[in-house]
């Protein structure tokens, strides 16, 4: 097992002798050479090519398949903080409050913390990721198990960081807003030589919140170095120290089948006790090699480790009178240590007047977990309770606590290890047919020990994962594609701690798309795409009717839905981020006496849509308007409690003060509507932030 002081060296060689000579370097005027990169023109909001849906440097419009990419300038432009306000963007995704301590998504119906990427890598631990290093935001809709393997049931999101690139780089941001938000970035990038390149990322933010006793604290470093091996080879080495601290927030509670009438400020437990920290220590490697002729070699490696803890006192449910709540309340504490390699080899090659780019891969994973949770007691005249009640006028816990295990807390240790074979073909029929099919192989093993009982269970799963895409252009810039494709989830679960003595036997949960879309490159800055998909659920692990010490499997699940986005710019000055998204997503087979036949799905809105304009008046000055909306929507698949649909209106203008700095003021919630974010259950609910401004000053250098 490598520990956290192997990696730790490598940050002190970069810090202490990498930049210094940038810094060296740099002073000395004309000790390099001068290189030039060369790019597209500004497209604004416009991502036309990704390599992570196909494993491929492909273009967005020939890929079978939902994709919706945030780009570096919507996310500069909204002042994006956070993975709710990426997902704000993306049709098909809306983003769950994760219980307060983790970013949480409902991809087409399926709700998951684990499916986060980041450059292709899996980052499946419970925490809120940043932006300060990231470049742009990927949002794959779809099962995916052939390009990810596990998991990416509904979709994933990936992000893509900052990478040397011989450019110098200068910039630097200081935010200021609402509730005493700070916060700082800085992004430095240097030509070390013709074959070396460095970039340091970094983020420091301190923090309070609309609602009441909420504090955020916030560090990150990134330096990344580049180095050329040659001239068919590159090796990419980074490493991030990434550490989140904020007050665990579960939000209010519902009453009488709505979200209790309370001020958005108002918190339910106890802001002293609530707490969630993560910290993460990564190191990454990315090598790619040209053989010639078409043979291309890439091979990633990510070892991180993840330290994640969070305590909380929760609201349940109110009494019928409406003048008290019910609190209880727990801490979890999760050690992972992840560790992935992936080699591809890609090559293309012509069979007569058809042409193939072929990829085959392999895939190696190592997770080592340590979960441990304790209940929370309150002392009391009465003894020791899991459970008290307070006053509606003032919920927050004042009776002392303890932290102990209960006869059902989890202390467990798990180890998974994966390996997997893929092979993927793009077919060229001719200039307007394309097909596409792959399949992959997984080998998931799954170690499992409950330290409590002594109970050990092992397992290995063995599914194959296919995908196949017929895309069809009329026209250059216009592809119309058909795409089938299955993922799976592992009886271990999201987060590979649900392993049981009695659904250890049972087959994985499968995940079936289909889907039928459109996509039309109206000009080179402006993309539109329209998405038809059914995504049926399988597998789902429920009680026997005639047995209930035993478990059967029912398909159980079923979402249907439109997507629809527009991306880039109108004209010159004007450019635009759109998207709607219809859904329809229904428990199919009773699964529980709290998830019927014909429920829908919790957390999903039967539509959503928004709408982001920047206009450029000037060189100098420009401003922002956009519109966010989302349909009421069911806290939980029991559908008793319904969260109300909003309109959200926020702006943002821009200023020019020099070549070298540039000011913007954005306001979420211009109109300060009062309305509710999002939710985890019926009684934890978020309420959305009253009208908040922030002020950001953006230098570069």
């Amino acid at each position: 097992m490598i520990k956290l002081s192997r990696l730790t060296p490598l940050a002190i060689l970069l810090n202490s002798v990498v930049f210094p000579v940038w810094a060296q370097t740099a002073s000395a005027e004309g000790a390099l050479p001068e290189v030039k990169v060369t790019g597209t023109a500004d497209k604004g909001y416009t991502v036309n090519r990704s390599r992570t849906a196909m494993k491929t440097d492909m273009l967005l419009r020939d890929t079978p398949q939902a994709v919706t990419v945030i780009s570096k300038e919507l996310i500069r432009d909204q002042s994006m903080q956070s993975l709710s306000d990426v997902i704000r963007y993306v049709p098909g995704i809306v983003a769950a409050q994760g219980e307060g301590n983790r970013d949480t998504a409902v991809f087409r119906g399926n709700s998951s913390t684990g499916d986060f990427y980041v450059d292709g890598i899996r980052d499946d631990v419970q925490y809120y990721r940043d932006f300060y290093n990231i470049e742009s935001v990927e949002a794959l809709k779809g099962s995916n198990a052939m390009i990810f393997g596990r998991g990416g049931s509904g979709g994933v999101i990936n992000r893509v960081t900052k990478q040397p690139d011989w450019r110098t780089i200068r910039d630097a941001s200081i935010t200021l807003g609402s509730w005493n938000q700070r916060r700082v970035t800085i992004d430095a990038g240097q030509a070390l030589s013709e074959s070396a390149a460095a970039r340091v990322a970094a983020v420091s933010e301190d923090s309070d919140s609309y609602r009441n006793g909420f504090h955020l604290k916030r560090s990150g470093i990134n330096p990344t170095l580049t180095l050329r091996a040659g001239n068919d080879t590159s090796v990419v080495i980074g490493y991030e120290y990434f550490k989140d601290q904020r007050t665990a927030d579960r939000g209010i509670p519902s009453f009488q089948g709505r979200p209790l009438n309370t001020d958005a400020s108002a918190f339910f437990g106890n802001p002293e006790i609530n707490t969630t920290w993560a910290k993460v220590n990564a190191l990454t490697t990315l090598i790619e090699h040209d053989f010639g002729q078409g043979v291309n070699l890439t091979n990633r490696t990510r070892y991180a480790e993840y330290d994640k803890f969070y305590q909380n006192i929760v609201p349940g449910a109110v009494n019928a009178a409406g003048t008290m709540v019910a609190l209880s309340g727990y801490n979890n504490a999760t050690q992972r240590n992840n560790f992935f390699n992936q080699t591809d080899v890609s090559w293309g090659l012509n069979t007569g007047s058809v042409r193939h780019k072929l990829l085959g891969g392999v895939e190696l994973g190592r997770q080592e977990t340590d979960n441990f949770r304790n209940t929370a007691y309150f002392q009391t005249g009465g003894g020791l309770l899991t459970s008290i009640n307070a006053a509606l006028a003032n919920p927050v816990a004042s009776t002392p606590v303890i932290f102990r295990q209960s006869a059902t807390d989890a202390n467990n240790h798990g180890t998974v290890t994966t390996k997997a074979i893929y092979l993927q073909d793009q077919i060229e029929l001719s200039s307007q047919w394309q097909f596409i099919a792959g399949l992959r192989r997984d080998s998931f093993d799954v170690d499992f020990t409950n330290n409590r009982t002594g109970d050990r269970i092992r397992t290995t799963d063995t599914p194959v994962s296919p995908r196949a895409g017929l895309v069809f252009k009329p026209l250059t810039e216009v592809s119309l594609y058909l795409s089938y494709s299955k993922a799976f989830v592992p009886r271990a679960g999201d987060q590979l701690s649900s392993l049981t003595l009695t659904n250890q036997v049972l087959d994985p949960e499968e995940f079936k798309n289909l889907e039928l879309g459109a996509k039309w490159d109206i000009n080179p800055g402006l993309s539109a795409t329209a998405a038809l998909y059914q995504l049926d659920r399988s597998n789902i692990a429920v009680s026997d009717p005639s047995d209930p010490s035993k478990s059967i499997l029912v398909d159980g699940q079923r979402s249907r839905g439109l997507e629809l986005g527009l991306s880039g710019k109108l004209s010159r000055d004007w450019s635009m981020m759109a998207g709607y998204a219809y859904q329809d997503a229904k428990i199919t087979k009773t699964q529980s006496a709290t998830a019927l036949a014909g429920a829908t799905l919790a957390q999903v809105p039967r539509h959503s849509a928004s709408l982001w304009n920047r206009y450029d008046f000037s060189p100098v000055v420009g401003a922002g308007l956009g519109i966010v909306y989302r349909s009421a929507l069911y806290a939980s698949t029991d559908n008793t409690v319904t969260i109300s649909g909003f309109t959200r209106l926020d702006a943002a203008l821009f200023y020019t003060i020099s070549k070298n700095l540039k000011m913007q003021l954005n306001i979420e919630n211009l109109l300060d509507k009062k309305y509710y974010a999002f939710a985890n259950s019926n009684n934890n609910i978020t309420p959305g932030s009253p009208r908040a401004l922030r002020v950001s000053l953006n230098a570069s250098f």
